[in-house]
């Protein structure tokens, strides 16, 4: 009987290993499809660009400076993720990344239930941004919605929050750069 046992099993056994290998086979395909990449490492933009200039952000909203740090963050990223040169003159460049601020929103999205203040806050930037190609003149990546999303935590204590907004600042220019500079080089 119990030679029996393991023989009525091993069919079975058999059949289940190609099917796991078929749908393995099968889901890496569906990976492979999808185009998923490392971003900052693509070569969607012409091998004949070397320089790109990227002139301050112009700032069509009310907050004081975010479109100095919006600029200086996004010519960080560029240089670190990039192999391209930076400069600031568009005349000196083989693209022009120009941009402009259009709102800025922060909206409380969790509060402190016993003081009743905001803790975490959703900021919503909105921009219109475009690569030119210097020669010819091609435009290779526009759109004039481009939505940056993300959440920050806030301090509850009024004293320190005004000591947290530069850094804040500096966090959501950082975080808005990464989002922008993989969009333009990847053409998305």
């Amino acid at each position: 009987m119990r030679a029996s046992l393991p023989s009525l099993n091993r069919p079975r056994a058999r059949a289940v290993k190609p099917m796991a290998l078929a749908l393995l086979l099968v889901g890496c395909g569906h990976l492979a499809a999808c185009g998923y990449h490392v971003a900052g490492r693509s070569d969607a933009l012409p091998k004949s660009i070397h320089v790109i200039a990227v002139p301050a952000l112009e700032n069509a909203t009310n907050s004081y400076r975010i479109e100095q740090k919006l600029t200086s963050a996004t010519v960080r990223e560029l240089l670190a993720v990039t192999p391209y040169k930076i400069t600031s003159n568009p005349a000196s460049g083989d693209a022009v990344l120009r941009g402009k601020v259009l709102t800025l929103e922060a909206v409380p999205l969790l509060f402190d239930t016993q003081t009743g203040r905001a803790t975490t806050m959703l900021v919503t930037v909105r921009c219109e941004v475009t690569l030119t190609q210097t020669e010819p003149q091609k435009v290779l990546y526009h759109t004039d919605k481009f939505i940056f999303r993300n959440e920050y935590e806030i301090s509850t204590d009024v004293k320190s929050f005004f000591e947290e907004q530069d850094p804040a600042l500096d966090r959501l220019a950082k975080d808005f750069a990464q989002r922008l500079v993989a969009a333009v080089t990847e053409n998305f």
